[in-house]
């Protein structure tokens, strides 16, 4: 079996509280786009690990997949081994999700390939556990997220018929050192509220990393400048960052920039 786990943005990003736990509260629309790596699972006696594609750092057992299957396994007596094929092209330290789609997807692929029949309820409380951004990824619609990312609710926001572009500048912001800049506090207005009325996105609809990642970063803030030059309606960085992405409603003509993007001209 094959699927496609695809990349997200942030509509928007609140860092509300600091937790005792040492995680943060945050608030955000999470969106999916359609960027995306390959996973493939194939039933075998002897079990694999292979990924092409861009380059995974780390030890492999750290990855978000070999964790989905971890946890399927001491839950799922006698589950199949797999051999594991992942095609890396969602860059990573971008803002976008690409491993926390990975683990969810993975759930959901061994859901459908060992029969498990679990309903998406149960697939996202095993995604809580790989992640903060994981459990978005099983019902993979728009929604406003909340608490360490796990509590979800479905929000209407559409971004059918706009151009993305989605730029790469090949810099890698760690989480820790994005929270390391923000000063936690809560939100002036209600996401659902600017959410819902588009001419307000511009001014309030606020990533709360930006201000240091940008000072850190400047080239950053003058891609974010760039995309609005260019005729966004809205331009942002993604999640904690590097990627920054621009909304526009009509197909943009865009500056040579020293970095990768992508156009894409039709939203989920």
């Amino acid at each position: 079996m094959i699927t496609f786990p695809n990349a997200k943005i942030n509509l928007g990003l609140h860092i509300t509280q600091k937790r005792k736990d040492g995680y943060h509260e945050i608030e955000s629309c999470m969106v999916p786009i359609p960027l995306c790596d390959a996973l493939e699972m194939i039933l075998d006696k002897k079990p694999s690990w292979n990924v092409t594609g861009l380059e995974v750092p780390g030890d492999p057992k750290d990855n978000l997949i070999l964790k989905a299957e971890k946890l399927l396994k001491k839950d799922f007596q006698g589950l199949p081994n797999l051999q594991i094929h992942l095609h890396k092209h969602i860059p990573m330290g971008a803002g976008l999700g690409g491993g926390s789609a990975d683990g969810a997807f993975a759930l959901t692929l061994m859901n459908n390939l060992f029969d498990l029949h679990l309903d998406d309820f149960f697939l996202e409380e095993y995604a809580a556990e790989l992640g903060s951004d994981c459990p978005f990824f099983i019902e993979n619609t728009p929604k406003i997220i909340r608490g360490r990312g796990e509590i979800l609710e479905p929000n209407s926001v559409s971004l059918q018929g706009s151009y993305l572009v989605l730029v790469h500048p090949g810099i890698h912001v760690g989480t820790k050192e994005a929270y390391a800049g923000v000063v936690p506090k809560a939100p002036k207005n209600k996401l659902e509220t600017i959410l819902a009325d588009r001419s307000r996105w511009k001014e309030e609809l606020i990533n709360d990393f930006e201000p240091s990642v940008f000072q850190a970063h400047p080239e950053l803030a003058a891609l974010k400048s760039s995309l609005y030059q260019a005729g966004a309606y809205y331009a942002a960085m993604s999640g904690s960052g590097s990627s920054i992405f621009g909304l526009f409603d009509q197909k943009p003509t865009l500056p040579n920039w020293p970095a990768t993007y992508f156009v894409f001209e039709s939203l989920l």
